[in-house]
Parts: C-alpha cells; structure tokens; sequence
C-alpha cells in the first residue's frame, strides 16, 4: 500500500478580515472626515474589484495557480459592492425623508 503524500504543498489562502473596525481603520483614522471616508471607501471598492477583474483574467489564461485566489476575491468584490449599493440606498432613503420634512 502507498503512502499517502503530505500536504505541505498546499497553501491556504489568508483569511480576510471583515469586520467593521478593520473596515474603518484601512478606511480612515476617528478624525477624518465624512468625504474622506466616501472616498477612500470607493477607492477601496475600486481596487477591490480591479484585483478580483485581474485574477479573473489570469484563471482565464491559465495562469492562476490557484483558482480559489479568485473565487475569494470575486466574493469580496460582491460582498463590497452590495455593501456600498446599501449604504447609497440609505442615504438615497434619508435624503428623501429630509426632503418630506416640513419646514
């Protein structure tokens, strides 16, 4: 019977960290401003979906080594995308029920 070969060389992707304060702290420090958040949010977003674009094209020519490289940063992408689609709703809602108000 044949041993069985170790798994040494299969690399694990890192985990990526989603949580809030991680968010805001790759985002901006407490005193930056609301317009500074907003951009450097979609700057984020940008580059986010700019690596996801990157990898897709890379498993598309065969030169991605390890397809769940892009199948994580494709989720992230969504995940950041759908984020953003709600937070501008929100905003979009509020914006709306101040302009309800009556003077």
């Amino acid at each position: 019977m044949a041993a069985i070969p170790a798994l040494s060389a299969i690399s694990l992707p890192t985990p990526v960290d989603t949580s809030l304060s991680s968010v805001a702290g790759s985002v901006g420090g407490a005193d930056a401003s609301f317009s500074t958040l907003l951009s450097r949010g979609l700057d984020h977003l940008q580059q986010t979906q700019a690596t996801s674009d990157e990898l897709a094209t890379q498993a598309a020519t065969g030169q991605l080594s390890d397809p769940a490289q892009y199948m994580i940063a494709s989720t992230e992408a969504q995940v950041t995308t759908e984020l953003t689609v709600a937070l501008r709703n929100k905003a979009v809602e509020a914006f709306n029920e101040i302009m309800r108000m009556q003077a």
